[in-house]
């Protein structure tokens, strides 16, 4: 009866001696488990949306006079707008985008959407100017057939065809413009305008080929 007794503490030693070291597991795992959480979380935050993917072709607009959107945000009401072109901006990553070979992303001879997922889209916002033809107030899908040293560009007003399979019969515009080398290479796909005498150029560069696009229209 005395060793009974006397085993009972020795008994509730050990019992308690391991209930610390499961409880230590317990709360070593669980705490490894929550930096991992807070680690996970605070990569998430650095990465910025957590909901949404982002496009690895983005969409981008621009504008002629090219600071209107601050005008327009600032209320000074001085600039009027002349022409907005909304586009996606593919990215080189190493590829060879112009060519005549099957490994070439933009093939000389085929169309081409000005850009990457729907199709590019450019509106006028009164009457222009170009090559001598008069293009009236609206909006257009602007799409392009490149060449080794011009690029044919069409304004389409089709709008919604993604720039995939183009209806030659609503063709409404169709001019050939030259290209030039540039160096050092474009990695995004990039349109622009710039001021010029007689209104604007619409400048389209991508890798190492830049071409201009002159509208014509009164200042």
């Amino acid at each position: 009866m005395n060793i009974r007794k006397q085993s009972i503490p020795i008994l509730l030693l050990i019992l308690s001696g391991c209930f610390t070291l499961l409880s230590c597991n317990y709360d070593k795992k669980n705490s490894q488990e929550i930096k991992s959480f807070v680690k996970d979380s605070l990569l998430s935050e650095e990465s910025g949306n957590l909901y949404v993917t982002p496009d690895q072709s983005p969409l981008d607009m621009i504008y002629y006079p090219t600071d209107y959107p601050v005008s327009k945000m600032n209320g000074s009401g001085l600039e009027v707008l002349i022409a907005r072109v909304i586009y996606s901006r593919p990215q080189k990553k190493g590829r060879e985008i112009f060519g005549n070979a099957e490994k070439n992303l933009r093939q000389f001879g085929k169309e081409w959407r000005l850009g990457a997922n729907e199709a590019t889209e450019i509106e006028f916002f009164e009457p222009v100017m170009i090559a001598g033809k008069k293009i009236e107030k609206g909006r257009y899908v602007m799409y392009c057939i490149p060449y080794a040293e011009k690029w044919t560009i069409i304004l389409n007003s089709n709008l919604y065809t993604w720039g995939l399979h183009m209806d030659k019969s609503k063709d409404i515009f169709i001019t050939d413009i030259p290209t030039v080398l540039q160096s050092p290479p474009i990695e995004d796909f990039t349109m622009i305008f710039t001021s010029a005498k007689y209104g604007a150029d619409l400048i389209i560069a991508w890798d190492n080929v830049k071409a201009i696009l002159p509208i014509s229209f009164k200042k």
